[in-house]
């Protein structure tokens, strides 16, 4: 039985483009005998895991409308260790792999897709490790520096430039709702302030 199969090609920037891939590819869908039901190219950074024409490749898996996606080679479905494990999961559930021009195939569910699956959810989880070791030694870096994080305390510059006018305002008797919608603030910051200087 003749798969029906979706293209999907794939550049990072605007200056590049996707007639290569898409030649290249349709000539291995036609050697392999897949029946292309549609061709889906997009120009984004492949660290991006929202990417449009993608989606919409999904969508049509979701649908069951595709047996089979082509790509010229892995990193053009993504870079990503941690989409790539997901979004192949996703298509295995549905019954779909993906192929590469290069004649890899990642069906989940061939001994040889179980491997390569553990294989990737090992470095996803290195790549996790790796990001959140970096974020600390970055932390770390900064603070001694002298940085400080988050909200500091007493600090609040648009309600603390408004603070005289909003004084006056509720001494005239507006409501804290009226000071609110008059400055642009929230009426729990108006009604902090007002009650910081009774």
């Amino acid at each position: 039985m003749v798969q029906r199969a979706a293209l999907y090609c794939r550049v990072s920037t605007a200056d590049q483009s996707c007639e290569r891939q898409e030649r290249d590819l349709l000539a291995f869908a036609e050697r392999a005998g897949y029946d292309v039901v549609a061709v889906f190219k997009e120009t984004a950074s492949g660290s991006k895991d929202d990417r449009v024409e993608r989606g919409k490749i999904l969508t049509l898996v979701r649908a069951r409308q595709i047996g089979v996606v082509l790509v010229t080679e892995l990193t053009r479905w993504g870079r990503s260790t941690t989409d790539l494990l997901s979004t192949l999961q996703e298509l295995e559930a549905c019954g779909v792999s993906v192929i590469a021009q290069t004649g890899l195939q990642f069906d989940l569910r061939s001994p040889q897709g179980k491997l390569f699956a553990s294989l990737m959810a090992a470095l996803a989880e290195f790549e996790r490790d790796l990001l959140r070791e970096r974020i600390r030694s970055g932390v770390a870096s900064a603070q001694e520096r002298g940085v400080k994080f988050g909200r500091q305390p007493g600090v609040r510059f648009k309600a603390d430039r408004y603070q005289a006018r909003m004084l006056k305002l509720r001494e005239e008797g507006c409501s804290y709702r009226q000071i609110a919608r008059d400055l642009g603030l929230s009426k729990n910051t108006v009604m902090e302030i007002v009650h910081r200087h009774r």
